[in-house]
């Protein structure tokens, strides 16, 4: 059996059960020091092959230039996808796993049509009111999943190119807001922005920095 019949094991058991859109939903940034966590969800077409997406895998793995490939693919032959964004103060004020869980709720959401089974990658998203299936590795061995977690790291990374722009020094356009050597000795020399977490360890040690653009 290929990868790519793997990958549509979960998808079929689903169909065969009666739920003709089954929905994948996975978040970036989880774990970054900085910027928004964002959470994407996606149907995508009840056929064995769509092409374009062979190769299909967690977003971790994959190079850049090949997410970027997936992410025009995915959007193309989608029957539905959509996004959703925390803010780090929300995660600050709110915490982190309730800002992921309340991310991929609301991506779900966003879903038109509405799916009739939604896959999660490990999670039981609490409130979400459709019939749902926290499967471990869900981004390995689910299409679906897999595809919304490059939805989300594409998103999330042309994101915080903003904030590359706006402060080089932090290398957030190679660390993507990550804990690199650069990253904490960017903080440790010039302090943390409005878009570092300061909940996360280590961050809220640090001097805050306000720019006059920010009301400092």
């Amino acid at each position: 059996m290929a990868v790519g019949d793997l990958l549509l094991e979960p998808e079929k058991w689903g169909w065969r059960m009666g739920y003709a859109r089954v929905a994948g939903t996975d978040e970036a940034g989880r774990g970054a020091l900085a910027g928004p966590l964002v959470a994407a969800a996606v149907i995508l077409p009840e056929e064995r092959e769509l092409a374009g997406l062979e190769g299909l895998t967690d977003s971790k793995l994959l190079a850049p230039e090949k997410r970027r490939q997936f992410f025009r693919t995915i959007i193309e032959v989608a029957e539905s996808w959509n996004y959703a964004c925390v803010a780090p103060g929300t995660i600050d004020s709110g915490g982190l796993q309730p800002a992921n869980l309340s991310a991929m709720r609301e991506a779900v959401a966003g879903l038109k049509p509405e799916p009739d089974l939604v896959i999660v990658d490990f999670y039981k998203v609490d409130d979400l009111e459709i019939p749902q299936w926290g499967l471990v590795h869900g981004d390995r061995v689910c299409r679906s999943v897999a595809a919304a977690s490059v939805l989300a790291k594409v998103i999330r990374d042309h994101l915080m190119m903003v904030w590359a722009v706006l402060y080089p020094e932090y290398g957030f356009e190679k660390n993507k807001g990550y804990g690199t050597e650069q990253h904490w000795k960017a903080l440790d020399e010039l302090g943390p922005l409005p878009c570092h977490r300061a909940s996360f360890k280590g961050v809220n040690q640090m001097e805050l920095q306000l720019d006059e653009e920010y009301g400092a």
